[in-house]
């Protein structure tokens, strides 16, 4: 008896994709990509290239613009410095301990993203001013802090802090303790597990919380524009040095000096991914 075929003659193969609606998804980032980020951008390339070679230097080498570039870049070295010490050890705190208010901690972490700058510049100035809850004892001490380069700091730091938090956070939940138990096992102290063992793991997303926090107090203002007290060659930083060069209509002054800035944010940013690469690729060797 003959056997009956049930095979299906296939007369086209369609290759799905993995990604569903992947055209329209890819065209409408693409057009996101090129309205909000290249467009801005290649007009304040042009418009800074307008000026000349000569002119660039002229404008971004004066004695009030490179103290504008001095202090945004030293207080604001200063602020990642202060959240990459005092963000690990908050991230450390809400993975590793258990206690009353942890829940409400972790929210408040993200006060500086949903709070507006300028009322957190506000704020931080009410607090830190001479008869300020803060500033008050810290003036009885010398210290001044609202009007001065440490405000800024503090400013930076205030509106920073999360991109610490949140990127060294899921890296540390996600990390097996049997590795820490073993090197417990072999007699290794709680400095050398967390030297040889945790940072080496938190590393690459400890350094990228570390740069974007540096990234955002390079361009930050609203918070920073109430407490520096904006005195030229002391406390102005670079984005309100481009806002008075708006407001005076150099638009071609404050487009070089936001090129400037904008190609050391770059910069910096080329060097981190530079150092993960090399991370990444030297823990795949000792592996």
């Amino acid at each position: 008896m003959p056997r009956l075929s049930l095979a299906v003659p296939v007369f086209g193969h369609a290759r799905r994709s993995v990604i569903p609606g992947f055209r329209l998804a890819l065209g409408l980032t693409l057009l996101y990509l090129g309205l909000i980020v290249l467009l801005p951008i290649g007009a304040l390339l042009l418009k800074a290239a307008g000026v000349g070679f000569e002119g660039y230097i002229a404008i971004i080498t004066s004695p009030r613009t490179l103290a504008s570039f001095q202090v945004t870049l030293s207080t604001a070295a200063l602020a990642a410095l202060f959240n990459a010490v005092y963000g690990l050890g908050l991230a450390w705190v809400l993975v590793r301990y258990d206690f009353p208010g942890r829940r409400l901690l972790d929210a408040l972490v993200d006060v500086p993203f949903a709070l507006p700058t300028a009322v957190a510049g506000l704020a931080l100035t009410t607090l830190f001013a001479r008869n300020g809850w803060f500033g008050a004892p810290l003036a009885q001490w010398g210290i001044e802090v609202a009007y001065a380069p440490a405000g800024i700091v503090c400013a930076m730091a205030f509106t920073s802090i999360p991109f610490v938090v949140r990127t060294v956070q899921p890296v540390l939940e996600d990390l097996e303790p049997e590795l820490e138990e073993a090197a417990a096992t072999l007699g290794a102290s709680d400095l050398t597990i967390f030297r040889k063992v945790i940072f080496p793991a938190l590393f690459p997303a400890f350094l990228s919380g570390t740069s974007l926090a540096f990234a955002r107090s390079l361009g930050e203002f609203g918070a920073v524009v109430f407490i520096a007290g904006n005195q030229p060659f002391r406390t102005e930083v670079v984005a309100l040095l481009t806002f008075i060069r708006l407001e005076e209509y150099d638009y071609a002054a404050a487009a070089a000096v936001a090129v400037t800035m904008l190609g050391l944010a770059f910069l910096m940013l080329l060097i981190v991914n530079v150092v993960q690469a090399w991370h990444q690729r030297s823990a795949m060797g000792d592996a």
